[in-house]
């Protein structure tokens, strides 16, 4: 069960990257953190860690009341949603916040009709960045929420995806694969929204700007906690992305249109 005072459970994918590893460190207080990583761990305590006292080796620390729960997942992989939701129920019992946050991300500077490098990348963009949420999404739904109407509703149960501003505006570059696989899980985020309020379980993306190039990406951490802690659904949400008029950017999660 969640440990604690009752925190709340996030299962969060791609822990070990930029975004991962902020929200880990600034979070893992406040969330009991299922943190799925393929190679590199977030830079927060975890159950591969103990930290002691050496003047009073059994002295307890408050260190150690908050340590994320560190899976090493190839989610692409066959099997391999269904085991990290297998673990996380096991620990927890549930999952409150499920963050899709792992993300494949490999340009074509040199478009889309040059050699096949494009044409290579559509698997593994559409993997990642659109067949995980799902696969993850309605294993969860099936095995913890389908059933539990009340229970989601009193937990505010919920689904952050994180998308990209790369998913409605066209960059140069060579985003076209990626930029078409973060369109996809936009509106795949409005297709759980309407579904899963069924049963009680809300679903919202961010699309934040580059990151941490031109938004913090500590600001983009708290956006995902932002949405957790709302009543929003259905929405896809920028984050640091100037207004067109001011030039200035907006408050932490701003509603992007359509």
């Amino acid at each position: 069960m969640p440990s604690g005072d009752n925190r709340r459970v996030c299962l969060l994918t791609g822990a070990g990257g930029v975004l991962g590893d902020a929200f880990c460190r600034a979070f893992h207080t406040r969330y009991d953190i299922v943190a799925v990583c393929r190679t590199r761990t977030p830079a927060a305590p975890s159950q591969e860690e103990w930290f002691i006292d050496p003047l009073e080796p059994s002295k307890p620390l408050p260190d150690n009341d908050s340590r994320v729960f560190v899976v090493r997942a190839d989610l692409t992989r066959d099997g391999e949603v269904e085991r990290v939701v297998d673990l996380a129920l096991a620990k927890f019992g549930a999952v409150d916040l499920l963050v899709n946050n792992a993300g494949h991300a490999r340009m074509q500077p040199r478009g889309i009709v040059d050699g096949d490098a494009a044409l290579d990348q559509f698997d593994p963009h559409f993997a990642l960045n659109v067949g995980v949420p799902l696969r993850l999404s309605a294993r969860l739904a099936q095995r913890c929420w389908l059933h539990s109407d009340a229970d989601n509703r009193a937990r505010n149960r919920n689904i952050v995806n994180v998308s990209s501003i790369s998913g409605s505006r066209v960059y140069p570059g060579g985003q076209a694969v990626y930029a078409a696989s973060k369109a996809a899980l936009d509106q795949l985020t409005r297709h759980l929204a309407a579904e899963f309020a069924e049963f009680g379980v809300r679903a919202n993306a961010i699309a934040p700007n580059s990151f941490p190039a031109l938004v913090p990406t500590e600001q983009v951490a708290a956006a995902v906690a932002e949405l957790d802690a709302g009543d929003m659904t259905g929405g896809v949400y920028s984050v640091g992305v100037p207004d067109a008029a001011t030039g200035q950017h907006a408050r932490t999660v701003a509603e992007r249109p359509g």
